[in-house]
């Protein structure tokens, strides 16, 4: 036979301390006693509520989880005595958290019409009760924020990587190739020196050299012509004799060298059979290959640099909290935080006002709410569409619009989408504090406000900061 809740179990509960001995009794008459091994789920995260009901826990600990980009990560634990499972009841949303026994548990469990009853009949009981409901949503509410920081501090970082990776290679290649190079210049110079040459011979092959590092630095070919030259190249040094003409021809063709450039130079050689035959057009291949080099390396050191300064300009790292913030700024920054992501096939087209003038900001703040709703909107197409930024100037107010070309949001979950927990994401994927936090930036902090307006194929989300009053003017 199973036992009843026993009325002295639940006087160890402050809410239910409040409750005259006759409900208390009604109480312990409609109970259901259950037992969870250490070990097993007693509810799922996700899950729906359903005919689920309080439950007053009489011995052991259960352990309470919440998936995070794929973790079950700890928020605490229940210990006996407790209740919990009051917010299910009074909100009928799916299971907030996964419980499970930490050692082998005694519970009981009241239908959630029963708990509403008592609730209802006794205004103490009541406000313990909601009471403890505010302070678990707090709790919850400040573990989920704290996540959904890291969890984008994570995809900064990740997509901050991703973007450093290829030009800090290309710096570090160049660097760790250029020495060698560099020496064998050197020995070449050396060579060529020894042979006392014609100021006016040494000087024209300085000038092809210096006119191919304009080229190098400053002009940009095609691949197409680069090919043709780099072939026509090939051929002129294959009937020359070079050995190897193939590691010669690439840098000759970058720096745009042309064949009757190398017929004057190598004139008076053609038939020496010293190695300086050919120690000039090495010297004039490697000078170009230790220049392009050097372009390389300095090409990735700036977008080092940009990506760098972006980061900071996004953090707005060394400031004060308020700023005079440059919208069109804060939304670039995070596109290029988001670069990774936009390539892979979602096609950005900037719409600007170049009136916009600049705002009095928390510059930060604002770029969460760039990066949240274009995460969102880049997550709604699938890494496949089309992404459209907006803004405008007009009415004394800044509006930003971010569109997508995803499946748009249904409808009868419009109204809810601004909801603190509420998210359409699987569970683990999403807090639902991520637009509730974008309108609680834009409206409490800015004064602002946020519209959306989606169908299939569109959906727009507006934000509309207005200016003060000496500014608008």
């Amino acid at each position: 036979m199973v036992n009843k809740l026993c009325i002295k179990d639940l006087l160890t509960l402050e809410a239910f301390q409040h409750l005259p001995r006759a409900r208390l009794e009604w109480v312990c008459d409609r109970t259901q006693a259950l037992k969870v091994p250490a070990g097993e789920v007693l509810v799922q995260e996700g899950e729906a509520h359903g005919d689920r009901g309080l439950f007053v826990l009489v011995k052991g600990q259960m352990a309470i989880t919440r998936r995070s980009e794929g973790m079950e990560i700890p928020l605490g634990r229940h210990e006996a005595p407790a209740f919990f499972g009051e917010v299910q009841v009074l909100t009928d949303d799916p299971m907030a958290v996964t419980l499970r026994a930490l050692t082998d548990c005694s519970l009981h469990e009241i239908q959630g019409e029963d708990f509403l009853a008592l609730l209802h009949e006794c205004r103490e009981f009541e406000r313990i009760v909601f009471r403890t409901v505010e302070r678990r949503l707090r709790g919850l509410e400040s573990f989920i924020r704290g996540r959904e920081k890291m969890a984008a501090l994570g995809t900064l970082a990740a997509g901050l990587a991703h973007e450093l990776n290829n030009p800090a290679a290309a710096l570090v290649r160049a660097l760790r190739e250029m020495p060698a190079a560099i020496l064998e210049l050197q020995r070449m110079s050396l060579v060529y020196g020894q042979r006392q040459p014609a100021p006016e011979h040494t000087q024209h092959w300085l000038q092809v050299r210096d006119d191919g590092y304009d080229a190098i630095l400053n002009s940009r070919v095609d691949a197409v012509t680069l090919s043709d030259r780099e072939e026509t190249l090939l051929n002129w040094l294959e009937d020359y004799g070079v050995d190897k003409a193939w590691k010669l021809a690439e840098p000759l063709a970058l720096a745009g060298v042309e064949p009757e450039a190398l017929d004057q130079l190598t004139e008076r050689w053609r038939n020496d059979p010293t190695e300086l035959r050919e120690t000039g057009l090495h010297w004039l291949a490697l000078s170009f290959e230790v220049m392009a080099m050097t372009k390389h390396g300095l090409h990735g050191a700036e977008r080092i640099s940009e990506l760098v300064k972006a980061m900071k300009s996004y953090s707005y790292l060394d400031q004060g909290i308020q700023q005079e913030v440059d919208i069109h700024q804060g939304l670039e920054d995070t596109l290029r935080l988001f670069a990774h992501k936009l390539r892979q096939g979602i096609q950005v087209d900037r719409h600007y006002d170049k009136n916009l003038p600049k705002v009095l900001a928390y510059g930060s703040e604002l770029n969460q709410v760039w990066t949240n709703l274009i995460d969102n909107a880049i997550a709604a197409m699938n890494d496949q569409g089309r992404l459209e930024i907006t803004t405008q100037y007009k009415g004394g107010a800044i509006r930003v619009e971010i569109i997508d070309s995803g499946s748009g949001i249904p409808p009868e979950i419009q109204s809810r989408i601004y909801e603190p927990f509420f998210t359409t994401k699987a569970v683990g994927q999403g807090s639902g504090l991520g637009l509730e936090t974008v309108r609680r930036i834009v409206e409490n902090r800015h004064q602002g406000s946020i519209l959306m307006d989606s169908k299939p194929g569109r959906t727009c989300f507006a934000v509309c900061l207005p200016l003060p009053k000496r500014q608008a003017q």
